[in-house]
């Protein structure tokens, strides 16, 4: 039993991956300023979150060299009032008001030496009110973090093959 168990422990091991790819998450000063003064600092953890996710997912799907993504969320707007918004301003309607969102991000990937392998600035706002997606207060900004992890895995695909 105990050798049975020692080979699952070593095919386990061999199975992990050589080493896993680290997502960093950053906010630049001003949006940082936005989340204190006018959105609340509580949006900061599930923002972080989502692109986060997406970009792991994106590139679990790709074979990369990437060792480290260090992204930074330049920007973002919500598309429904935020709970601070609400508190903040009684009349604010966080059901009925919709407004344009999205989000501007940039990012760094870094092999396992350190060396910079790729960089992607990206930002994607919705233009047409008509379109806004009802649902979250975050969801153009969701959809611009999904449209960069794509992005950024096309561009590490490209880096790769030389194209």
């Amino acid at each position: 039993m105990r050798k049975a168990l020692s080979a699952l422990a070593c095919i386990a091991i061999l199975a992990m991956p050589a080493s896993a790819l680290t997502v960093e998450t950053r906010f630049s000063t001003a949006f940082q300023e936005k989340l204190e003064k006018d959105y609340g600092v509580r949006e900061a953890d599930g923002l972080a979150r989502a692109l986060k996710q997406d970009v792991e997912k994106a590139l679990s799907k790709i074979e990369t060299t990437a060792d480290r993504v260090v992204l930074t969320i330049e920007d973002a707007q919500p598309n429904r009032p935020t709970m601070k918004q609400t508190s903040d301003k009684p009349g604010l309607d966080s059901i009925r008001s919709v407004s344009l969102g999205g989000a501007h991000v940039s990012g760094i990937v870094y092999d396992p030496q350190g060396r910079q392998i790729a960089s992607l600035d990206y930002d994607w706002f919705e233009t047409d009110l008509s379109n806004a997606v009802p649902g979250g207060v975050w969801s153009d900004a969701r959809r611009a973090f999904s449209r960069y992890a794509s992005r950024l895995a096309k561009d590490l695909t490209g880096a790769r093959t030389g194209g």
